[in-house]
Formats: C-alpha cells, structure tokens, sequence
C-alpha cells in the first residue's frame, strides 16, 4: 500500500502516463489518482477507457495556475509526465516545447511548495545527456547535460527548475531520465508504432540514415514500475536512469516489426537524416536497480506484444492516423526529407 493516498498524475491521457494510471489501479486500488491533462493531440481519453470509476479526470493546461491549483490541492504526491515529447516536431516549432515542458514544469513546482506536497516526481528523458556515439560510455545520473534538441534542451531546463527547488524551498523532489518507451498506446508518430501502422497498411517504415542509431527500448510498463518504485523509494533531491540495458538499432526496429506482421523487408524506406541527429542513447540503470527496480520485458517480446496490441485495436490508432495533427506533421515532415 503506498504512502500517498491521492496523487496527481499529469499527463496521465498520454502514452506513458496512461500505462502508469493503469498499473496502479491494478496493484494499488485504494490509492486515488487525479489526471490532469490537456488533451492536446497526443493525449487521448480513450487511454483511460475503462477507469473512469477509479480516477478524478481533470482537463487542464499546467501552464495555467489556477485550474493546476484545484486540481492539486488535497494531493500527498504529483508525478509529472506532462510534457510535448516528439523530436521532430520540436525541430519545426519549438515554442511549445518551452511553454509546456518549462513553463508548466515551474507552475507546477511553485503550486506544489505553496500546496505542501509531500513529493514531486518529475519524468524526465535519457535525451538530456545527448550523442554518445562512438563511445562504449552508459551515461550516468552525474553527467553533464549536453542536450541538441530544442526537446531535450527544455526537458533538461525542466529538470534544473526542479533540482532547484528543492534546493531552494525544501520541496522534496525526484527525477527519472527513462530511455526510449513503447509499447500500448502510443501515438504512431513514434518509430514503433509508426511502424507498425505502417506495415499493417504495407505502406513504407521511413528510416533515417542508414537505420544505425541506437536506443535502449524500455518496454512501457517496466518504466511505468520504475517510476512508482522512484516514488517511493528514491532519495530526495537525486535522479534515477531508468534503462531496459538493451541496444537496438532502427534497422533492428523495422525488421523485427516486419517479422511479426509477416511483410516483406522492401517496405523498409532510408529517408535523409533529421537535423543534429543523435546516433546512441544509453543509459547505467543501477541507482534504480539499487532501489529493487527491474525490467521484465526482452525486446523481442515486448515488441511482439505490441505488435498484437496495435492489431488487436486497429479502431484506436486508425482514429488518429486519420487526423488533422498525425497527417499534417506526417505529410509536410517525411515530403520534406524525401525531397
């Protein structure tokens, strides 16, 4: 049972923050849990389909103070996943990187030490120590950031507000810097699923490069545990990598989804690079470990895993791919590289 009775979730209609809501209705069903999200187009309630008895939903920005400050009062802990998180869109307009990822991130914290909150939980992104290409080097929470994106430079300003927080005020605050997630519903702008969508439809799976960059893929519910494990367990005022160990290629991403569906390799597409392309991600995950954290999944069962959940709910995705916000991006990003 854990310590926090009600715990404020934001972003909890997203990718990850909706797995999160899922794993503690199933293993903690006394705790409450308020969801605060915007709904903006990659947060979906249909994520939540399902709990709706279980959860206080609340539709709001956390930019915005005032909705923030009902939402959050009467809350022990906020987990923040909040956040605009897609590289290539931070490459077109990075404006709303900064006002979500920064600004919210500091409307919260201010709220949360107003408020008295026993602890703040802000999930953060392995991105933040940027390239690590052509080194054997797993980076570790004492690095030094070097992020080169507009993402990753907000994520990583995010965090300095938080650190500074509870240097400051005494708000007590922890951190996770995950690895690359996937797994259920994932919005298909995201290689993985993308991919996968893709293939149904034996459309192409655009790769970049020559398909070598590597990421540690961490399946969604290992890292949903891993965050409620920092929660609980992680000493005030430190960050916690939280990293499958695994390393695989994207070229590895696309014959493994192509095995699964049965479709042949010539779908695979090499698309001209993204700008200041980061080429290996890599993380040590052993302050995690330390705290009894573990991941479950391999990739190769994770991916067939979501590779039968992105068949078993063709409705959920198609929805999307159908929309304005996934075509736009799809069709102005990918005409771009291919020109």
């Amino acid at each position: 049972m854990s310590k926090y009775r009600k715990v404020m979730v934001t972003g909890g209609a997203g990718f990850i923050g909706s797995n999160y809501v899922r794993m503690v209705c199933e293993k903690d069903p006394d705790r409450k849990i308020v969801v605060y999200d915007a709904l903006t187009y990659a947060g979906n309630p249909e994520n939540l389909t399902g709990l709706e008895d279980r959860i206080e939903f609340v539709r709001g920005d956390i930019a915005d103070t005032e909705t923030v400050e009902q939402a959050m009062a009467g809350c022990d802990a906020v987990v923040n996943f909040a956040a605009e998180s897609h590289v290539d869109r931070s490459l077109v307009d990075g404006r709303p990187f900064v006002k979500t990822n920064v600004e919210g991130t500091y409307v919260l914290l201010d709220t949360a030490k107003r408020l008295g909150i026993s602890r703040f939980l802000h999930v953060s992104t392995d991105e933040v120590y940027g390239d690590l290409v052509g080194t054997d080097h797993h980076s570790l929470e004492s690095d030094v950031f070097k992020p080169r994106s507009p993402y990753a430079a907000s994520k990583s300003a995010a965090e300095h507000l938080v650190f500074a927080y509870g240097i400051s005020f005494g708000l007590n605050v922890v951190v996770t810097r995950g690895s690359n997630t996937y797994g259920p519903y994932q919005f298909p702008e995201k290689i993985i699923p993308l991919f996968i969508t893709n293939a149904v439809d034996d459309k192409p799976l655009p790769l970049y490069g020559k398909g070598d960059a590597v990421r540690d893929y961490m399946h969604a519910e290992d890292h949903a545990n891993g965050i409620d494990i920092v929660l609980h367990k992680g000493e005030t005022g430190l960050a916690y990598n939280l990293g499958a160990r695994l390393e695989v290629t994207g070229c590895e991403v696309a014959q493994g989804v192509l095995n699964n569906l049965d479709k042949p390799e010539s779908l695979i597409e090499f698309v001209p690079d993204r700008p200041g392309h980061d080429y290996r991600y890599a993380v040590d995950p052993a302050a995690a470990e330390s705290l009894g954290w573990e991941r479950k999944w391999t990739f190769e069962d994770g991916l067939a895993a979501t590779c039968r959940w992105y068949l078993e709910n063709e409705d959920w995705w198609r929805k999307i791919k159908r929309g304005e916000h996934f075509q736009s991006h799809e069709e102005s990003w990918y005409a771009e590289r291919q020109a």
